[in-house]
């Protein structure tokens, strides 16, 4: 079997949709429009089968994501050739792992730390409770008290604010031109622009002093999980970013129990930030260096 890999594209965007619901764990990688915004920092590109969808990575080494679709329905043994040739497997969820180890169980398989994605309890992070949050609480309410503001939701016209704040954001954080932060700066820009394309997209601000300060790009996925997928906040504001998480959780997802945060990427401060929120869990994910089947 020959895979005919092709651009991502927004004309394929429901077909794909319809196929990660389909999919029995949904991680935040598989998103489209994590696909949509990160495509060309990743150089990916995909390809369509009867049932299921391979996602091609070139860089920063050549790969293959997991493949998207009904993994219990999927006859592997007719996609073995394709396994082989495209390996290795990376960003490979938990339940798809063990679905590859119970078919052949001695599959050479990482554990990959990095890309797990962290999940947290959304009414923890609304009402931000007790002992362990002291501090993001005293934050959020130190903002609250100090700055005369206002929550909006992110669409066509509040997005170029939005856009203003992701440039002034960019040239704050970039002095030393950090090539993470300049793929990162392009992606976002990308969803911004692209904003009344994309499906399931989500999005929330704060205005204060006639600019927008803060902002949330999230989006619905199809297992009903709200994943949050950039929250930037102008430094100047103290507080800002206890304030954009726990206002845009309690307008917009508080009928939802679990958020999902994404990655750390291996980065110790990222990974230090995200553990003081106190995840309830992970979505753990996994590398396969070869199917020498």
């Amino acid at each position: 079997m020959n895979l005919q890999f092709t651009p991502i594209s927004l004309t394929e965007q429901s077909t794909y949709l319809t196929l990660l619901t389909q999919c029995p764990q949904i991680t935040s990688d598989y998103s489209f429009i994590n696909l949509w915004g990160w495509q060309e920092e990743y150089g990916l590109s995909w390809a369509f089968t009867r049932d299921a969808v391979f996602i091609r990575q070139q860089y920063p080494v050549p790969c293959i994501w997991a493949p998207v679709g009904n993994w219990h329905a999927m006859d592997w043994q007719a996609y073995k050739e394709i396994l082989a040739k495209y390996a290795p497997m990376v960003r490979v969820p938990q339940e798809l792992k063990d679905t590859f180890v119970r078919l052949w169980p001695h599959l050479p398989v990482d554990e990959a730390r990095g890309q797990w994605d962290y999940l947290y309890s959304i009414p923890e992070l609304i009402e931000l409770a007790g002992r362990k949050y002291h501090k993001k609480k005293n934050l959020l309410n130190q903002f609250i008290k100090k700055y005369d503001y206002e929550y909006v939701t992110l669409d066509a016209r509040k997005i170029e604010q939005a856009l203003t704040l992701q440039t002034e954001w960019f040239l704050w954080k970039n002095s030393e031109s950090d090539s993470t932060l300049d793929k990162e700066n392009r992606a976002i820009v990308k969803i911004m622009r692209d904003w009344d394309c994309l499906q399931h997209i989500l999005g929330a601000g704060i205005v204060a002093d006639g600019k927008m300060i803060a902002y949330t790009i999230a989006e619905l996925a199809p297992n009903d999980q709200m994943i949050i997928h950039f929250e930037k906040g102008c430094p100047n504001y103290k507080g800002v970013y206890q304030a954009m998480n726990q206002l845009f959780l309690k307008h917009t997802c508080c009928e939802k129990a679990i958020v999902n945060r994404e990655q750390d990427l291996d980065d110790p401060g990222l990974r230090k930030a995200k553990e003081s929120y106190h995840p309830v869990g992970f979505m753990k994910k996994y590398e396969i260096d070869g199917f020498g089947l």
